[in-house]
């Protein structure tokens, strides 16, 4: 006895549409036809199928399927080649799912790289706007020692963030004097902040260009100044183990 091309899908658990694509790339050979023209589907044919299915459900591409070849072949490396990347899907899965754990518990948004959930409560919307724009500059050792910079607080971050647009030489220059010992403090701990473009993954000229036209964009003028001033006394400062 031989099955129609429907008896064969239907025993098989598939569709006939399926065992004709299946035809067309070559996965399934034709069997030979009746008279009247009909496809008639031996034995052969259905145990092709049920493995091409078995395959398939467990998730390796019809082009693997088609290079593994019949079932009496070796089908060892391809299958390693499939747990391999199962694996590293699963492994993703689960960073993933450890990340919306973080922002849930600390209702973060979610636009926040990983890492930084635990703090986005208490960043302010350009800090959002620079962690979001490094983790795309720097490579994830910056973006890691980063993470250690903005959970130290200190008052003169608040100042800053305040900072009227239209503040006075002195109240920014006394801002800069109190910033300044404690960007050097973070700069003495933490490389990437002393020498981003050795962390860069961009390039340091890109990375260069990105962060100065960043910090005019998200930052007004007085702040602008501040952070010159600050520089300028880090950079003079004795103390300073990076001084140029």
């Amino acid at each position: 006895m031989a099955w129609s091309t429907r008896q064969l899908a239907e025993l098989a658990g598939t569709t006939v549409k399926t065992v004709r694509h299946y035809h067309q790339i070559g996965l399934l050979d034709e069997p030979e036809r009746a008279a009247n023209g009909y496809k008639q589907y031996r034995t052969e044919h259905l145990v092709r199928l049920l493995q091409i299915k078995r395959l398939s459900d467990l998730e390796v591409p019809l082009a693997q399927i088609a290079a593994m070849g019949r079932a009496d072949e070796d089908p060892d490396e391809a299958i390693r080649v499939l747990d391999a990347e199962l694996a590293g899907t699963i492994e993703r899965l689960q960073r993933i799912r450890a990340e919306l754990a973080v922002i849930l518990r600390h209702r973060a948004p979610v636009d926040v790289p990983a890492g930084f959930g635990h703090l986005a409560r208490d960043l302010s919307a350009a800090d959002r706007s620079i962690i979001m724009i490094y983790s795309r500059l720097f490579t994830p050792e910056a973006m890691a020692q980063l993470t250690e910079m903005m959970a130290h607080q200190d008052p003169t971050d608040a100042e800053f963030e305040q900072l009227p647009a239209d503040a006075d030489d002195e109240t920014i220059a006394d801002l800069a004097r109190r910033m300044a010992p404690v960007i050097r403090e973070l700069r003495q701990g933490h490389p990437w902040a002393a020498d981003p473009a050795a962390y860069a993954k961009e390039g340091a000229e890109l990375t260069r260009e990105t962060m100065t036209q960043m910090l005019r964009d998200l930052y007004h003028p007085a702040q602008l100044r501040v952070l010159r001033r600050v520089h300028s006394i880090v950079a003079e400062s004795a103390d300073d183990p990076h001084r140029p």
